[in-house]
């Protein structure tokens, strides 16, 4: 058995004297393990940072055996990644989560959305909403997708401010003022036509999204590593608010 294709690292461990075992995220095999062997060595420890992203080929003799890894650099984002202390938690975040599909299954708009959020590690303006939008396709592609198209109570389009926490469906401001607060906020940069990452989206913007999709994936998401998650979100939070006010206090108010 063999494939070829991109791969980006979410984690590494030891195995043996020498040898690492390598999980990726692939566009066409999903999150996949393997074997590097001499993965510990000066020369191939620098390639399997988390967030690298790297040209794989996998053998193994049969389908479901481990495999082997052979590597090469394609695009080497750690020094992006040890950067700062929300870039570090944010691809230990989308690692984790990540973590919640079943191995092997292919999910290419995940990988995609992956290599987004990656290459905006160092515009924490950016890559904190793309964070946001990463879980809503999560949610999505593991079958619990949210509806933030339309009014659930009026199929209205317009002025969307809240998300219904049963049925996961946007409303409309003036249709959901009088139960507001059993209702989410719905940030505006996650409705069509308003503000989009990078221009001008506040620290509470990207913490009420956060919300909304932690919400849901809490609620619908049963699995023992959303206690892990949980954490490391924390973690991103706290780096992000850091970030936004040393460079944006305005977020603040």
């Amino acid at each position: 058995m063999e494939w070829t294709g991109p791969g980006v690292v979410l984690s590494t461990r030891k195995h043996g004297e020498t040898d690492t075992i390598l999980e990726v995220m692939t566009a066409k095999h999903g999150r996949h393990l393997g074997l590097v062997r001499g993965g510990r060595s000066r020369k191939k420890q620098p390639l399997l940072q988390p967030g690298n992203e790297l040209h794989l080929t996998w053998r193994a003799r049969l389908a479901d055996h481990l495999g082997v890894f052979a590597a090469e650099a394609v695009n080497l984002r750690s020094g992006d990644v040890m950067s700062t202390a929300f870039a570090l938690h944010a691809v230990q975040h989308v690692a984790a989560l990540l973590r919640l599909l079943p191995e092997r299954d292919a999910h290419p708009r995940l990988f995609s959305a992956l290599s987004v959020v990656l290459d905006h590690l160092d515009r924490f303006d950016i890559a904190g909403p793309l964070l946001v939008r990463f879980e809503l396709l999560l949610l999505n592609e593991l079958g619990f997708g949210l509806d933030l198209e339309t009014c659930a109570a009026t199929g209205r389009t317009d002025d969307l401010a809240y998300v219904s926490p049963k049925s996961g469906r946007a409303v409309n401001r003036d249709a959901g003022q009088p139960y507001h607060d059993r209702l989410l906020p719905l940030p505006g940069f996650l409705v069509e036509g308003q503000r989009q990452p990078g221009s001008e989206i506040s620290y509470e913007d990207v913490k009420s999204g956060l919300a909304l999709t932690g919400f849901f994936l809490d609620r619908d998401i049963q699995s023992p590593a959303m206690t892990g998650i949980a954490d490391v979100r924390e973690r991103v939070l706290n780096a992000l608010e850091r970030e936004y006010r040393a460079n944006y206090p305005w977020s603040f108010g």
